[in-house]
């Protein structure tokens, strides 16, 4: 499996929604136009750490029912392996408030209702 490829449209996007956080770090969508993963770290989070975050919801994830375990979550996850997300770009910010935000998006976005991630 091939995944996304880096965007630099998505490279741009993600770093500038990300220092719009960069006061508070509160941990809200974009609301833009592709997917979205956050993370927000106490420390200096590194993009390896957020993604390894995101991956690590994997055993909440059940395949053959679409859905994640009551009560977890698992939609980060699934936004990483989305077959269909072509390019990738992501943006950190170090918190006024401390640690770090951090930024994915996603083209096409994922987690689309009814859809498999793979």
């Amino acid at each position: 499996m091939i995944g996304p490829t880096w965007d630099a449209k998505l490279a741009s996007y993600a770093p500038s929604y990300a220092h719009k956080r960069a006061g508070d770090c509160d941990m809200i969508h974009s609301g833009g136009p592709y997917g979205e993963n956050l993370a927000w770290g106490s420390w200096d989070m590194s993009g390896i750490e957020a993604v390894k975050l995101w991956v690590d919801e994997k055993p909440f994830y059940n395949y053959n029912s679409n859905t994640c375990a009551p009560g977890k979550m698992c939609g980060h996850y699934t936004q990483v392996v989305w077959r269909n997300s072509l390019r990738v770009g992501c943006g950190k910010v170090k918190c006024k408030t401390g640690g770090a935000f951090i930024s994915c998006n996603y083209d096409p976005p994922g987690n689309i209702i009814g859809q498999k991630p793979y």
